[in-house]
């Protein structure tokens, strides 16, 4: 397996405004893109792809795709969490068979209260056991409302097929839990940007960050500033990366993502129903981010 470091995209998923219907050729031009502004891999159907308003039609289509587009010598991660571990292992299987390196599991969470430990646990290991692919954990509090414990974690983390946690608390103390587990064969990676370069310093091996769709030179400067110990470098990129993540992806979403990659010049457009378009004044409000943090002119 590839390892996992470094920046990786979360791609949006285009659709043509009046049909609805998948733009596959926008979606293949942005990945194009992600990859030269030097993302080192990849991620298809997950949250800032709007992943639960697909079919599995469109979830096929958009892997094909991103499979004739991301080179070998990059990694494509692939969502296929569900709410049932059938469902779950169904999706991973077709991932699988279309090129996937590897997938991204979010915890099933409809049923939030019987969630337990004891079940994250059976569910994870028929997973990670029946998949052709390696298993990358998923917490996302914020959708998911709970969090994967590290003591869970720890356990699953030495299961030969599972190899990585991506966690988008945003929370230094849960994620330090999750570094505990860290290991040659088990990497964390954080999904928030606000806080990327202090959870890089923690002990994270990269991020797989919505930011970066749309600020994928600073999102990389401070992986890169980080890496050589260049704190004046990581800082100054993080403080400009900070307002874009908290602002734009936390408080707007996915169409606060796709606003900000239409105004560099990629495809973002519209969001699927029932998600909604960003009112004149948000628009506004990403604007001046994006002037604020020096990625448009004034």
């Amino acid at each position: 397996m590839k390892q996992l470091h470094g920046v990786f995209a979360p791609v949006v998923t285009t659709f043509y405004r009046e049909s609805g219907e998948l733009d596959v050729a926008s979606f293949a031009a942005n990945i194009r893109a992600h990859l030269a502004a030097g993302c080192n891999g990849i991620v298809v159907t997950g949250s800032t792809g709007e992943a639960a308003l697909l079919d599995e039609d469109e979830r096929s289509a958009l892997i094909d795709a991103a499979r004739e587009m991301v080179p070998r010598d990059k990694v494509l991660l692939i969502g296929t969490g569900a709410e049932s571990t059938r469902t779950c292992l169904k999706l991973t299987r077709d991932a699988a068979s279309r090129g996937a390196d590897a997938v991204l599991v979010v915890a099933p969470h409809y049923y939030g209260s019987a969630m337990n430990d004891a079940a994250l646990r059976t569910h994870y290991l028929r997973v990670a056991e029946s998949s052709p692919v390696p298993v990358v954990l998923y917490s996302i509090p914020k959708y998911m409302h709970f969090a994967l414990s590290a003591s869970l974690v720890g356990e699953l983390a030495k299961h030969p097929n599972i190899i990585g946690i991506k966690d988008s608390s945003g929370n230094l103390d849960i994620l330090k839990g999750y570094v505990r587990s860290q290991s040659e064969s088990f990497t964390v990676l954080t999904g928030n940007a606000t806080t990327f370069h202090d959870a890089l310093e923690a002990g994270a091996r990269g991020g797989i960050l919505a930011a970066a769709l749309f600020a994928p030179t600073l999102s990389v400067d401070v992986f890169e500033g980080c890496q050589r110990d260049d704190e004046a470098a990581a800082t100054a990129a993080q403080a400009r990366l900070a307002p874009l993540g908290s602002k734009i992806v936390g408080d707007l979403g996915v169409a606060g993502v796709k606003a900000a990659m239409d105004r560099v010049g990629l495809v973002g457009g519209v969001v699927r129903s029932p998600l909604t378009p960003l009112t004149a004044d948000q628009l506004s409000a990403v604007a001046q981010l994006m002037q604020s943090a020096e990625l448009v002119a004034a």
